[in-house]
């Protein structure tokens, strides 16, 4: 296989992190391209020595090469069908794919399920896709086909949103849209709450499939406590306080639109609840004068950093929201603090969490460490595959 499709040598000694199953290629690790080569390309990547490391797809910038398997063989449709079934048959193993209480979920994750350039959520029958490098977005028929013949019955229809997510200097024109099917129900089911979700002009794919666990977390620690839901966006971690028992909630995030889909998510669950008040605010303004109003603060900002030259402003960000937290929450608070930013890793994320404890001048400590859930999995050859970090901490 490897032998009919271009050649990529490697420099020498740059094949070992592949040989340890690290399925990105970095352009400085490159000896020699094909003078032909187009982004997108399917390529087999060789070391110095001739040996064969992987096979790809070729892209222009930092991360060259986004390995799509280590062995030699055919990169065909039924390639495709047998990592798309792999990644259903695990979340089946799940329980996710049979559940009368939970209809969205992640059924293939890039790298944390061998397929670096695609993700692809699932909203109770419909399939949106995201693909973040050319190679993939190439060949979106034949996975939206894959996705048809491995889901049957169970899908309806597949959206592609890959316009904002492919790199910006490729040489394509992508407009989202239907690849087979067309639009439904909007409406999904998690743990028995109702969520309107908006794939084709939301953000992401639409929803944050991957704080499931940790809101259904936050539903444990809202019994009788004042919540704010900080940074919101449609209000999934406020359902949970209020089906936990909260007092008060209060959704603040900056966009209009997420707060109107916000309250029409509360009213779904909870009609004429006068528990919940949804604010349109500046997220870092709002946290200025919170002084004893709270004692459960959720803090879920969007990715402050996303690519390393912003990471020390994102850190610094992060610092001073969580400072701002602990200096005016109510004795015996609880505030659930994350990232998602895959360039801040889980030490660096704690750093500036623990400074801005030691800048409160309160007594914190860790009750619980949370991640992605299940069905982001993360692939234990590339650690940045583990993007989600999060603390539930006890500010005294």
């Amino acid at each position: 296989m490897s032998e009919s499709i271009p050649r990529i040598i490697l420099k020498q000694g740059k094949e070992q992190s592949l040989k340890r199953f690290h399925t990105w290629v970095f352009s400085g690790a490159i000896s020699k391209l094909p003078d032909d080569l187009k982004e997108g390309d399917l390529v087999s990547v060789i070391s110095n020595k001739n040996e064969f490391l992987g096979i790809g797809h070729y892209q222009i910038g930092s991360i060259a090469i986004r390995i799509i398997t280590f062995i030699d063989e055919p990169v065909d449709f039924d390639f495709w069908k047998r990592k798309i079934a792999s990644a259903w048959n695990l979340r089946k193993s799940l329980g996710l794919t049979e559940n009368s209480e939970t209809n969205v979920f992640r059924l293939l994750n890039g790298e944390g399920d061998g397929i670096p350039g695609l993700i692809i959520d699932f909203y109770n029958s419909t399939a949106v896709l995201q693909m973040h490098s050319v190679g993939m977005y190439l060949i979106r028929t034949e996975i939206a086909k894959a996705l048809a013949e491995v889901l049957g019955e169970k899908l309806k229809a597949v959206y592609d949103k890959s316009a904002k997510t492919l790199p910006f200097k490729a040489d394509i024109d992508p407009e989202d849209g239907y690849l087979f099917g067309e639009r439904s129900d909007t409406e999904v089911l998690e743990y028995g709450l109702n969520f309107k979700v908006d794939w084709e002009l939301g953000q992401k794919t639409g929803f944050f499939i991957d704080q499931r666990e940790n809101r259904l977390l936050v539903q444990r620690f809202s019994n009788n406590r004042d919540v704010l839901n900080m940074f919101c966006y449609t209000g999934g971690f406020s359902f949970y306080a209020l089906k936990g028992g909260a007092n008060l909630v209060h959704s603040v995030d900056a966009s209009e639109s997420a707060i109107e889909l916000t309250k029409q998510n509360v009213e779904l669950n909870f009609p004429n609840d006068l528990r919940h008040e949804a604010k349109v605010a500046d997220g870092f303004e709002y946290l200025k004068n919170i002084q004893d109003i709270y004692d459960l603060i959720i803090l879920d900002p969007p990715a402050f950093a996303k690519h390393r030259n912003a990471l020390p402003q994102a850190l610094k960000a992060y610092k001073r929201i969580n400072t701002r937290a602990f200096e005016q929450i109510r004795k015996n608070g609880i505030v659930f603090t994350f990232s998602c930013s895959q360039v801040v890793s889980k030490e660096k994320f704690r750093e500036a969490v623990f400074s801005a404890a030691a800048i409160s001048g309160r007594k914190v400590s860790i009750l619980h460490q949370l991640t992605q859930p299940a069905d982001h999995p993360v692939n234990i050859f590339h650690p940045e595959s583990e993007y989600l970090k999060g603390l539930v901490l006890h500010v005294e």
